[in-house]
């Protein structure tokens, strides 16, 4: 396979790395048009070479490759000059597309509140604007807070210099002081020092995030912290806040990461002529942060249960829930959110990806009313995002997913059906080596068994060496023209990610890969899993 256009070589100065990586599995193919669920790559003859993607740009391309319509709308814009760069200034079409993704969200969601949009040009970029977000929300509320309990002490300290309320030796013991001897008023002054400073203890912690084990959520400063995967999070820990890792399925793990971080907010109050100290709620929890199905974890879909029982938690502990439906979104799964199939309700939710149609670079941040602050409007922008061109693409996006009463998402969901039976049956003839099935609709994972122990060193090798999924991606590109990838954060799991394009021969061309596969795997074959 010709694998760079040029005669030439240049030097290397890309990512060279990664090039030598993609390289040792046979993936480093240039690709040189696209189109359908279609990539092509030229052969060393110069003759286009058409290959099966199955990888669909990790989620981007559900209509497919350069989609005429898309690309009919794209070129429109651009013949007309449409204003790229126009900050700062009024945009109807950021509007209608906010709009346009309320009215679908609020049919899948069955409610009306409003989600308050704020755009950005990447999934990654997405989740910083959400948890940008949630962090000024909890800022905010905490303010308030501290307010309520200022203005009830100073009432509070009213009553005691008046003499209409006493300070109790037992109140004075719950913060480790006794009476002093100077009288009420001394006592009070000891009092409200002490609880200054345990509020200031609180008020200095930073914030906390849950997320689940096995998510991701991108590798920019802050939402790599909340990015399981501690190859990806641990060399940038001191950058952003911190994050627990919840397992799937174990509510009870919830309860103890409350119990174990839980802080209040001390203040008084008078009760009977008696001074009190009240407890409030202090918002220690920023965000939980949720993938209906977790793309770089393994295509793992998240339960209806734990899907509810994750929003009661964060529902009675007045933590927001940012939904991620970067990969899982945008009709992928048979509807915009694959989340609203779970009965889970966003604070936030956050798109990308097929948002931009495969052309455009977009993405948004949507928050319900409840949690949204207008504030953010000012201390939050993009150079690049809520622009002319990627607005009106993601319009054409949304109109070509609700056309003809959602057929879109129905086609989404039948090829998913025909994909997943197909995958369904390789499992079944080599239940040896393969371990699962996963996902829902066009977003499905098969994961093999564990072959650190193969007889075969070169399979071995990659599967001690992190590098076994991608030996598998480099054999079905090189000997069944497909092209997949593993998950990142769990490589023994090949992803299929394609467009609603996908053909039954496609399918079957993905099917004669995988068996040839799972055969050298069974035989210990590694020399053929590697050969060129």
């Amino acid at each position: 396979m010709n694998h760079n256009s040029t005669a030439t070589k240049a030097p290397e100065l890309a990512e060279p790395f990664l090039r030598e990586v993609l390289d040792s599995a046979g993936l480093a193919v240039e690709y040189v048009s696209a189109k359908g669920n279609t990539l092509y790559w030229r052969d060393d003859e110069g003759h286009e070479t058409p290959v099966a993607d199955f990888a669909g740009g990790y989620g981007s391309v559900l209509l497919g490759h350069n989609h005429p319509e898309i690309v009919e709308r794209a070129r429109e814009l651009l013949a007309g000059n449409t204003p790229v760069h126009a900050q700062f200034s009024s945009h109807p079409y950021a509007n209608r597309l906010a709009a346009e993704l309320n009215r679908i969200i609020h049919r899948e969601l069955g409610t009306d509140e409003p989600y308050f949009a704020v755009f950005a040009n990447s999934g990654a970029e997405a989740v910083e604007a959400a948890v940008k977000h949630a962090e000024l929300d909890r800022g905010m509320r905490i303010a308030a807070l501290l307010e309520e309990i200022a203005a009830g002490n100073e009432a509070a300290r009213t009553a005691v210099e008046n003499g209409t309320a006493t300070v109790a030796e037992h109140t004075l013991e719950r913060v480790g002081l006794t009476a002093s001897a100077a009288g009420a008023r001394e006592s009070l002054r000891l009092m409200e020092t002490a609880l200054a400073l345990r509020n200031a203890e609180q008020t200095a912690r930073p914030p906390l995030f849950l997320a689940l084990e096995g998510g991701f959520h991108g590798k920019l400063a802050a939402s790599v912290q909340l990015t399981h995967n501690e190859g990806y999070r641990t060399p940038f820990k001191a950058l952003a806040a911190q994050a627990r890792f919840i397992p799937q399925d174990r509510p009870d793990v919830l309860k103890q990461v409350h119990s174990e971080e839980r802080g209040v907010l001390l203040g008084m109050r008078v009760v009977d002529g008696q001074l009190t100290i009240t407890e409030r709620e202090f918002p220690v929890f920023c965000a939980f942060l949720v993938e209906p199905i977790q793309g770089e974890g393994g295509i793992r879909v998240l339960s209806r249960e734990f899907a509810g029982e994750i929003q009661e938690f964060s529902e009675s502990v007045g933590c927001p829930v940012i939904v991620d439906e970067i990969q899982s979104g945008m009709g992928r799964t048979g509807a915009l959110l694959a989340s609203s199939r779970l009965g889970l309700r966003g604070d936030y939710f956050t798109l990308a990806k097929t948002l931009g149609g495969g052309i455009a670079k977009t993405s948004v941040m949507l928050v319900r009313q409840a949690y949204y602050r207008k504030e953010f409007e000012i201390v939050h922008s993009s150079t690049f995002a809520k622009d002319s061109f990627s607005c009106h693409i993601a319009l054409k996006v949304l109109e070509l997913l609700e056309a003809d009463g959602g057929a879109a998402y129905r086609r989404a969901e039948e090829r998913g059906e025909a994909l997943r039976a197909m995958l369904t049956a390789v499992h079944t003839d080599f239940g040896d080596v393969v371990a699962d099935v996963r996902g829902r609709g066009l977003m499905l994972g098969l994961e093999f068994r564990d072959q650190s122990h193969s007889p075969s060193d070169v399979i071995q090798g990659a599967a001690r060496g992190g590098l076994f999924g991608y030996v598998l991606a480099g054999h079905l590109l090189r000997h069944h023209r497909v092209r997949t990838f593993p998950t990142a954060s769990a490589v023994n799991t090949l992803r299929f990610e394609p467009s609603v394009e996908l053909s039954d021969a496609e399918i079957a061309q993905l099917e004669a890969g995988l068996r040839d596969v799972c055969a050298l795997l069974r035989a210990g074959a590694g020399e053929a899993l590697t050969a060129a």
